[in-house]
């Protein structure tokens, strides 16, 4: 019998690897770091196994460290992530992402008349309700934000 040829991922070298992504989540990610690029190699698994969730994504991204602004966007999607930083091929840095309990500036109400949306100089600010699943609550018109309207946003 033959045995089939396993495949195996490159370690990287520098960047960050974003694991523990919500399976199926993983193109959202990149949307929100604007990626693929041609200045980025990209690696993406999605719906792989794991110990810790039925299923997760997972995406490395070579030669870029994430900024605090972006961590805070992942966390909107996929609240379980884990954020490891690579160094010279060791993981240097390792953490959770945290979703707050207030979120501003990275969202718009989806609420046509929130005074966020008028020609006020007024910017998104929203409180959490859940983190699981995610569900926020517009600061200014209380209407409420779940998943889906999240993610369109990015």
């Amino acid at each position: 019998m033959k045995k089939p040829k396993e495949l195996k991922v490159k370690p990287i070298k520098n960047g960050t690897v974003i694991d523990h992504i919500t399976a199926n989540k993983s193109l959202n990610v990149l949307k929100i770091l604007g990626l693929p690029s041609d200045e980025s190699k990209v690696t993406l698994a999605m719906n792989v196994q794991s110990a810790h969730m039925e299923k997760k994504d997972i995406v490395k991204i070579e030669n870029r460290e994430l900024a605090s602004s972006e961590v805070d966007q992942i966390a909107l999607i996929a609240p379980k992530a884990t954020i490891n930083i690579i160094r010279d091929y060791e993981i240097v840095g390792k953490g959770k992402v945290r979703l707050l309990n207030e979120i501003k500036s990275l969202l718009n109400c989806p609420n046509p008349n929130c005074i966020s949306n008028t020609i006020e100089p007024v910017t998104g600010k929203f409180y959490v309700i859940t983190k699981e699943p995610v569900i926020l609550r517009c600061y200014y018109c209380e209407r409420l934000m779940e998943e889906g309207e999240i993610e369109s946003q990015f």
